[in-house]
């Protein structure tokens, strides 16, 4: 009985000093019935989560605050007449009507955005957004100054404009290189939507690329058809066209021009290579706004149309403007140019016949060969420069 409680006793001793050295792992006596609460679970992407918005928020707010200096907000000036009208007096029975004549309005509203693209003064738009000849445009920049705009250099080819206001020093925007775009890529968008809300800033991705489009201005009633645009979902309203899409790198990467009506959070922008291809022309020309014109309009016949038609190939003429120097040459409707200074006319794009006259300057002679009624004609026209 002895030697029972005498290892009875060791074995107590034994077990209370592995439980005090952990060299065993048992429930202690407050263990079994007090439970201990459990740690709490971490989801493994927690951190990364957190780590993903707090990136792609700085990335925002730091390219906001690099680019708003140098984006515009855009305003027309221009005084309409509105239509006369005709009202009965029933105190004249010799002359029951009279004449009311309309009453001159002045329109003065923002109406469109853009940025600077250099020190001196260079903006660039939508051609859109200041295609009125008749009305005089305006320059709101961050800074809450205004310029008047001093000359306005359209491309005939695209939805694109160069405007020059009398400035210096200014906070400008760099142009990236749009050949290298991604779906999903990250791209903000600044403007003036509805031409009342300056400096709004819309975030979004690239939604697509290649797009097809007809672009146009609620204000100006101006449509152009557009092809190779980029489609995105950052929010785009009227009064953003001509804004800048930018990259993560603060760079523009297109021209906001256009919106789906039908839907919701399409929007497109021009690519900045168009835009570089602009300024590379506009250089070129010394930097001179003033713009070669024909004075012609004009339907392009590609060359299936042309054998189903029996016809020639080229820029088939469906109007003539007066005075024009396609006038003073000779050009008539129904004309089809075939070639312009030596270059075939093609429906290329850089081949077309707006094309060829962009690569020359005012007052150049060009020799124009015709297609009329079968026979071929060379007319020579002197440029002049489009108002």
């Amino acid at each position: 009985m002895k030697k029972l409680i005498t290892l009875f006793a060791v074995l107590i001793l034994l077990l209370a000093v592995g439980q005090k050295s952990r060299l065993l792992n048992l429930p202690t006596f407050p263990d079994l019935w007090q439970k201990k609460e459990a740690a709490p679970l971490i989801p493994l992407n927690q951190g990364k989560e957190k780590q993903i918005v707090v990136y792609e928020e700085s990335v925002i707010t730091k390219v906001v605050e690099k680019s708003l200096p140098a984006v515009v907000t855009i305003g027309i000036k221009k005084t309409t007449t509105t239509g006369g009208f005709f009202e009965i007096d029933p105190f004249n029975p010799f002359s029951p009507f009279r004449r009311i004549p309309g009453q001159k309005k002045k329109i003065e509203q923002n109406i469109g955005s853009g940025f600077i693209i250099d020190a001196k003064g260079l903006i660039i738009t939508n051609k859109h957004v200041v295609s009125d000849n008749e009305a005089s445009y305006q320059i709101l920049t961050y800074d809450k100054k205004k310029y008047n705009v001093e000359k306005i250099y359209r491309d005939p080819l695209n939805d694109l404009a160069i405007l020059k206001i009398n400035a210096s020093n200014l906070k400008t925007l760099n142009l990236g290189d749009s050949s290298n775009l991604k779906l999903g890529q990250l791209v903000i968008a600044i403007g003036t939507p509805l031409g009342e809300f300056t400096n709004t800033v819309t975030s979004g991705i690239i939604s697509g690329l290649g797009r097809g489009i007809t672009a146009g201005s609620p204000f100006e009633g101006y449509v152009e058809k557009l092809d190779n645009v980029i489609q995105t979902d950052a929010a785009i309203n009227p009064g953003n066209s001509g804004g800048p899409l930018l990259n993560s790198q603060g760079e523009v990467i297109g021209v906001n021009t256009a919106i789906a009506s039908e839907g919701q959070n399409i929007g497109f922008a021009i690519p900045s290579n168009v835009v570089k291809s602009l300024l590379d022309k506009f250089q070129k020309q010394g930097g001179n706004f003033e713009r070669p014109f024909l004075g012609v309009r004009y339907q392009m016949i590609d060359k299936q149309t042309a054998i189903l038609n029996e016809v020639v190939e080229g820029a088939y003429v469906v109007e003539v403007v007066e005075g024009s120097p396609a006038e003073k040459a000779g050009i008539e409707v129904e004309d089809i140019i075939i070639e312009f200074d030596g270059k075939k006319v093609k429906g290329d794009n850089d081949q077309s016949l707006a094309a060829l006259i962009l690569e020359k300057k005012v007052g150049d002679n060009v020799v124009l060969k015709i297609w009329r009624n079968g026979e071929i004609k060379n007319l020579t026209a002197t440029l002049s420069n489009a108002e």
